[in-house]
């Protein structure tokens, strides 16, 4: 018995110590470009600049705020370009593995926004997180696009560019 009792307490100490470690080193986003691949937890992606925008979405009801990182960020950390001239695109995809594409000279650095707060909270999987691809809808029509929206898309972890030939 008190060896069952030292195992579990030893176990439970373990854990705990552990527990913040793990949840903090969580990658949410992997990026692969022509650099090689690379993952993103939390800290990192705060770490390139946050932005954040007001706006309302055609999913959910009233104007919310959203705080993240410009996509551009995160693409340029990872070797990418954007913006005009820029040639090929970059597929995102969800947890579920529906992803879409965006050409990479459509880009601006600052829209669209990779956010990971909506409200100041972070987005569970069944809120549209953890991470979200939101362009500022009510600051101009032409983010109230078809295109525009299914590029929005909701449970990101995962960026990709194929090399241009």
């Amino acid at each position: 018995m008190v060896r069952t009792f030292l195992h579990g307490t030893l176990l439970s100490a373990a854990l705990a110590l552990a527990g913040p470690a793990l949840a903090q080193e969580a990658a949410l986003l992997s990026v692969d470009g022509p650099d090689g691949s690379r993952s993103y937890d939390l800290p990192a992606l705060q770490a390139l600049g946050e932005v954040q925008i007001r706006t309302s979405t055609v999913w959910t009801e009233g104007v919310h705020g959203f705080t993240g990182v410009p996509l551009a960020r995160i693409l340029a950390d990872a070797g990418i370009a954007t913006g005009p001239g820029s040639t090929g695109e970059v597929s995102a995809t969800a947890i579920n593995d529906y992803a879409i594409s965006i050409p990479l000279a459509e880009i601006g650095p600052d829209v669209p926004l990779v956010a990971y707060l909506m409200d100041d909270r972070e987005m569970s999987v069944r809120d549209k997180g953890p991470l979200w691809i939101v362009y500022p809808y009510d600051a101009d029509r032409q983010y109230q696009t078809e295109v525009i929206y299914s590029r929005s898309i909701w449970q990101l972890n995962r960026l990709s560019t194929a090399p241009v030939p």
